[in-house]
């Protein structure tokens, strides 16, 4: 099976993205970030490469949507508590992130969302896997 993931994202200003998810508590791995691309380390085996958008059309042949106006994917990252649900949430709004939605509560996961400095849309969310109902 697969061993990593990396998500490929456009953005326009690395320094101002670099920036913001340090913010967050996040940090890049130098060996693979450059003033083209940077390897932003989420979690084990989990990266996101920013890739400003000239390099990232290099990749493809279609138009880089805006991530501003339009959803084509929302990246989840689940944490340990509720408590880390709101504290990244305070953290990426501090650093310039929007909430596009509000907290959703349902009893067994708790989630929140934010969009980050170039509009991709990420949610955050806790989840107690013992008390979720048998099938969803």
């Amino acid at each position: 099976m697969y061993k990593q993931i990396f998500v490929n994202l456009p953005i326009q200003d690395m320094a101002r993205s670099k920036a913001f998810f340090q913010a967050l508590g996040l940090s890049f791995n130098p060996r693979f970030t450059n003033e083209q691309g940077a390897c932003l380390e989420i979690g084990e085996n989990f990266y996101a490469m920013l890739l400003v958008e000239p390099f990232f059309q290099g990749f493809t042949q279609k138009p880089i949507g805006d991530a501003q106006k339009t959803t084509e994917v929302i990246l989840a990252l689940s944490v340990d508590s509720r408590a880390e649900v709101d504290d990244v949430i305070n953290k990426a709004v501090a650093a310039g992130a929007t909430t596009p939605n509000a907290p959703q509560d349902h009893g067994f996961t708790f989630q929140h969302g934010f969009a980050d400095l170039d509009g991709h849309q990420w949610e955050v969310l806790w989840m107690d896997e013992a008390a979720a109902p048998a099938q969803m």
